[in-house]
């Protein structure tokens, strides 16, 4: 098989390679032998191109920028794969008029550049926003409160093996979970019906595309308004201030250094930057109402007593819950928060045991016998066992050189991680949702006991699970769209594996632009941080509960983690025997992301969840075609202009 195939020359050309006249959700009723017949596209019709996979590098490193900015403001990703059919098709279209182009992508094309942009993208980014900056913080004291960072170099080889693994365990999931147990994969099957949408009704398609590149072109401006350090007078800022004192006019609890303290310090004010607003839109206003009332909880309650509450620690010193207002949701609201989420997560990942014992089982089994032309499209098994070897071996090489973690630890978590990726492939097939947070906690809490004082070895090995488990279960997403429009699996996954060099360098590159230093996650004088990164500080909190020991914390820090991990459980329990009235019981990732979250951002995301669900009230049909282009539009191009403005500033003259 030839590593790439032959565009089509000409327009007549590409129009023999249209879609299918099956549309996906009959494809998803169909077994393996009647794919085969009826909707596998064969081996030779042109899909795996130069152009596709180009196309695929370049969407995906950008909106790798936007996952990257998104994840460490919020701890959530975005998915890529359909944005980035919805831009490709845009574009080509573009290219196409301007003759830079002969002739259209097929939809089979902008399938694998869609495989190659979500692997760029997604694939690479989840220890960057967990593992890495939690890294970065625990490395911070009151001497050095910038911390230090890991090797870039090191960081690098570490992102791409984890990547290249993840990629690699998809293979043996796809034909059993895709193939046999037919699971719907609802993204990637959204995917495949955007494709199919685009393709037969392209100016519908180019609307949405043009909202979302007027987005883009919106989300642009802040970045250089805000972020820029431009010389005003004497020093260096934005032209506009990143955060507005809207709140000072309503009360406040505690005095602090003898005053009355304002809501402002407390982090209660308006965010300028509309990122946060564009993400509420897309969230949704369950969780961002809830967000809000958790920081609400700490600016008029947990803070407020923390300020009096005094603890004689070991060391002789007295200290309080927390020690300054703006403190208040790394000192105890993460100490409330990071349980909630934990044990709601475990909870609810157990409470999926039939799922687990299905994916097990059906593993085990096998996917049965099929005609040998099936299997010469599929991805050979050799590739997924000698991967294995190689990555795997180089994952553990590179823990013992740049993160001191002894080899066979290295060995125990990637065996882990096959297991528990297999779980979360099979959850997220059948219900969208991957446990990422579960799947590292699980980690987490194994090597705590088993390497309790190295918190850099409970952080990456961690990662190694979250990673994997994240970019297979993504990957298979995108297999599902190629399944139901017949691509060539085999040449999918090798679009899928280009994507990941791609990302790799942005995601690695933007997140040392964009985090020079702790500051910029932990904040300093008085000021909330640019990037909270509320999922690194889940997985620096739980490290260092092991490194420590609970009683060298604050004993209210105790309580607080008591009470919280109960009302995680409780909350799980009410959503899974109320189901009914799951839209009205407290969501404990917005009770819990809003106690470890500066109060700026969940009042944003709620203004943006309300400013979307006040469209969908008034133009149901409006809101469903423009409301999510708009906002990822925003989204992206807030995100990579974000990212051209710090290399700016590194250039600026003091």
């Amino acid at each position: 098989m030839a590593l790439f195939q032959k565009a089509p020359k000409t327009p007549e050309e590409a129009a023999q390679y249209g879609p299918l006249d099956i549309a996906p959700d009959q494809v998803l009723e169909m077994d393996e032998a009647t794919w085969y017949e009826k909707v596998y596209r064969g081996e030779h019709v042109p899909q795996l191109t130069v152009r596709a996979v180009l196309m695929g590098m370049f969407l995906g490193g950008a909106l790798a920028f936007t996952n990257l900015y998104i994840g460490l403001k919020t701890g959530w990703g975005l998915g890529i794969a359909i944005t980035a059919c919805i831009l490709s098709f845009a574009l080509w279209r573009l290219f196409l008029s301007l003759k830079i182009a002969k002739s259209p992508m097929t939809i089979l094309e902008t399938n694998c550049m869609q495989s190659t942009a979500s692997s760029a993208g997604y694939a690479t980014g989840s220890a960057m926003v967990s593992a890495i900056p939690a890294l970065l913080m625990l490395s911070a004291t009151p001497e050095n409160p910038q911390g230090e960072h890991v090797s870039i170099i090191g960081v690098g080889v570490w992102t791409l093996l984890l990547a290249a693994l993840g990629t690699l365990m998809a293979v043996p999931m796809k034909r059993n979970l895709i193939n046999k147990d037919r699971l719907k994969f609802p993204s990637g099957t959204a995917a495949a019906v955007t494709l199919q949408a685009l393709y037969s009704h392209g100016d519908q398609a180019i609307k949405k595309a043009r909202a979302l590149l007027i987005g883009m072109g919106v989300g642009a401006i802040f970045p250089l308004l805000i972020e820029l350090k431009v010389k005003i007078v004497e020093t260096r800022e934005g032209i506009i201030a990143g955060a507005a004192n809207i709140f000072d006019w309503l009360p406040a609890l505690g005095k602090y250094h003898g005053k009355d303290t304002v809501p402002s310090d407390w982090t209660l004010v308006m965010d300028t930057n509309p990122v946060m607003i564009a993400a509420g839109a897309i969230i949704g206003v369950r969780t961002a109402f809830w967000m809000v009332v958790g920081g609400l909880a700490l600016a008029y309650g947990l803070g407020p007593a923390g300020l009096t509450d005094v603890w004689t620690n070991p060391a002789g010193a007295d200290v309080t819950a927390v020690t300054a207002p703006y403190k208040a949701w790394k000192e105890s609201g993460i100490w409330f928060g990071v349980p909630i989420m934990v044990t709601s997560g475990l909870l609810a990942f157990a409470l999926q045991w039939r799922t687990i014992v299905r994916a097990f089982k059906g593993f085990g089994k096998g996917a049965g016998a099929i005609d040998a032309r099936v299997l010469g499209a599929e991805v050979p098994g050799s590739w997924f066992l000698y991967g294995m070897l190689v990555f795997g071996a180089g994952i553990c090489v590179a823990g013992e050189v740049w993160f001191h973690i002894p080899w066979y630890y290295g060995v125990i978590a990637i065996v882990m991680t096959f297991f528990l990726a297999l779980v979360a492939a099979r959850a997220t097939g059948e219900t969208d949702i991957t446990p990422i947070g579960a799947m590292g906690k699980i980690t987490q809490l194994t090597y705590g006991v088993l390497i309790p004082q190295s918190t850099t070895a409970n952080l990456m090995t961690a990662s190694i699970t979250a990673n994997c488990a994240t970019s297979s279960a993504d990957l298979l997403n995108d297999l599902k769209s190629g399944y139901l429009l017949g691509a060539h699996p085999r040449r999918q996954f090798v679009a899928q594996f280009m994507g990941i060099f791609m990302g790799t360098v942005a995601m690695v590159g933007g997140y040392y632009l964009l985090v020079p230093d702790a500051t910029t996650l932990l904040g300093q004088a008085g000021q909330a941080p640019e990037f909270p990164a509320p999922a690194a500080q889940a997985w620096k909190a739980v490290a260092e509960i092991f490194k420590y020991g609970l009683d060298n914390m604050h004993p209210t820090h105790r309580a607080l983690m008591l009470w919280g991990g109960g009302l995680g459980i409780v909350l799980v329990l009410l959503e899974r025997y109320l189901p009914k009235m799951k839209q009205w019981l407290p969501s404990a990732t917005g009770l819990g992301l809003g106690l470890i979250l500066p109060f700026q951002y969940p009042f944003a995301m709620l203004v943006g969840a309300i400013i979307g669900w006040a469209w969908h009230t008034r133009n149901k049909q409006q809101s469903e075609t423009y409301l999510v282009p708009v906002a990822a539009g925003l989204i992206a191009g807030i995100s990579i202009m974000g990212v051209i403005v710090a290399i700016i500033n590194l250039g600026l003259p003091d």
